[in-house]
């Protein structure tokens, strides 16, 4: 029999203690999960009907609504993956007695090549950095830890000083699900950012962001809206017509490994994927390598 809920609020601070806490979510997942609930709660209220007790067919028009504007497949996903786990959370604390979300299914994501960066582009990029400014020193830093060491950008926005080992040349990266793994820094980022302690250490620093590797001009964290900001900044300036991220430097990162004769797994350890399908995405190859690799490594060809 399915326990009392006391009220909504209460509720849904439980909810957030079991995706933190329990499920070992990102601040960042769970962030996202929370703003499918709030969707969900507001359909819920604008049709009478209590968010707890929602049956199957009340979540298919949900959805029907919600994806009329929501276009993306990925976002689609996300919101589906939301619902799921709402009422994963209440069937796990006793609160209802079946779960009505688990006929619900997900769109196919189609899987797009991301885009990719050359080395030459990637040059350009750091060339159009001004280090004579206030934040030039920071941001070839940021740079150089995004694509050498193939970072996301929540993970560098995190990174604190306490878990960077540069006399080891390794970095403890806190990644998706607050799992952690060693990455390797190279010996250009480990300069450029030695630049930017000297400039950091003139900065004035809040209580907040003392351990952080990265601040903004007034000693607070800095955010990931600023580093999208940075990056497509850069790419403007270096003449680059084309859709960057900071994602980007990881995707190029990966890819050029690949190029450059890494292992498609050791390439997994590095970014942080549990599923080496995920890794073939991101480091994609053009038909030009494909053509040389069968040139050089198919016995048909070696006569």
């Amino acid at each position: 029999m399915a326990k009392a809920i006391t009220s909504e609020e209460v509720l849904a601070k439980e909810y957030h203690t079991w995706l933190r806490l329990e499920r070992g979510y990102s601040p960042n997942t769970v962030e996202g999960y929370e703003m499918d609930l709030d969707k969900l709660r507001a359909y819920a209220k604008d049709h009478h009907l209590d968010v707890v007790h929602l049956d199957f067919d009340a979540l298919q028009e949900f959805i029907f609504e919600t994806f009329k504007t929501v276009k993306s497949e990925a976002t689609q996903a996300r919101v589906l993956a939301g619902i799921h786990s709402w009422f994963r959370f209440l069937l796990y604390k006793d609160y209802i007695d079946q779960d009505p979300s688990e006929l619900l299914e997900s769109p196919k994501k189609s899987k797009h090549l991301p885009t990719v960066l050359s080395l030459e582009e990637v040059n350009r990029m750091m060339q159009a950095i001004d280090l004579s400014s206030n934040e030039g020193h920071r941001n070839r830093a940021m740079m150089e830890m995004l694509y050498g060491s193939g970072l996301r950008v929540s993970e560098l926005v995190n990174l604190r000083l306490s878990r960077m080992y540069l006399d080891e040349h390794y970095l403890l990266i806190e990644g998706k699900g607050s799992k952690q793994r060693l990455v390797p820094v190279s010996p250009v980022a480990e300069e450029w950012f030695g630049y930017w302690m000297q400039e950091r250490s003139t900065w004035p620093v809040k209580p907040e962001a003392r351990d952080l590797a990265f601040i903004n001009r007034y000693g607070r964290p800095l955010t990931r809206a600023m580093v999208f900001t940075i990056v497509r900044r850069l790419c403007e300036e270096a003449g680059i017509n084309k859709t960057v991220s900071p994602h980007t430097l990881r995707h190029s990162f990966a890819t050029h490994l690949l190029q450059n004769g890494a292992d498609l797994r050791v390439i997994q350890q590095l970014l942080g994927h549990e599923d080496l399908a995920t890794t073939e995405i991101y480091t994609h190859l053009d038909v030009a390598d494909l053509r040389q690799a069968i040139l050089q490594c198919h016995p048909a060809n070696k006569s």
